[in-house]
């Protein structure tokens, strides 16, 4: 979360009553906010002693606080969201039951947007994106930029980590041998605070992390399976 007092004590009460019956804990990384976001989460904690509340001095994005939550987190199963609400944390329970129910060798399940309730020149902007990264990369992702995902935290972390690299986890899994699945998700409109990026600048940025992703994917190798010897 960066700058969301406003929705910050809903969302937690909403991710916990989406796992009512599942042992869990809720690892909410506040990015520096500037607002009274830290205060309510860490007053949260009287009526929701599962929450932890992980705080950065300096604003580091998105991705760098995604790796801190991972690397808190305790259990071996991560599911992560965006903290401005629009993804539903009542999804959560069907994004788990796809992972559980998953092929052999399944890392990562991705949500996938329907009936987005952003505006069209988002929609728009993230389209263009979405369709030039799998044309690039070919990893079967048609809205890498969901932020609703359940993963294995161990596959997670064998990941290299780069700035932005949260758009690109569907491709950088499979790069470590990893299989994917997609699931439906649904959407909600921003109620409160404003958006942390701009149709141009994530344009601009993701063309040279594209650039970068193809890059790694090219120096990859597949020793295939790995046997340990007995003596």
């Amino acid at each position: 979360m960066h700058n969301e007092a406003g929705g910050a004590a809903k969302l937690i009460d909403e991710i916990a009553a989406a796992l009512t019956g599942v042992d869990h804990e809720i690892v909410i990384v506040d990015d520096a906010s500037t607002d009274e976001t830290h205060q309510i989460l860490v007053a949260k904690r009287r009526d929701a002693p599962q929450l932890r509340v992980l705080r950065h001095q300096r604003n580091a994005g998105q991705s760098r606080a995604l790796r801190t939550g991972v690397l808190a987190a305790r259990a071996p199963v991560v599911v992560m969201l965006d903290g401005d609400g629009q993804n539903d944390p009542a999804d959560i329970p069907s994004l788990l039951a796809a992972f559980r129910d998953g092929a052999p060798g399944l890392a990562m399940v991705a949500g996938e947007r329907r009936h987005r309730k952003d505006s069209a020149a988002k929609k728009w902007a993230s389209g263009a994106a979405n369709s030039l990264r799998r044309r690039v990369l070919n990893d079967g992702a048609v809205d890498t930029g969901c932020g609703l995902k359940a993963f294995y935290r161990e596959a997670f972390l064998r990941l290299p980590y780069f700035d932005h690299m949260h758009r690109y986890l569907p491709a950088l899994m499979r790069r470590e041998g990893y299989e994917v699945a997609f699931a439906p998700v649904s959407h909600r409109p921003r109620e409160h605070g404003a958006s942390k990026y701009t149709n141009i600048g994530r344009f601009l940025v993701a063309i040279r992390d594209l650039s970068g992703v193809f890059w790694l994917n090219g120096r990859s190798r597949d020793p295939g399976a790995v046997e340990e010897s007995e003596s």
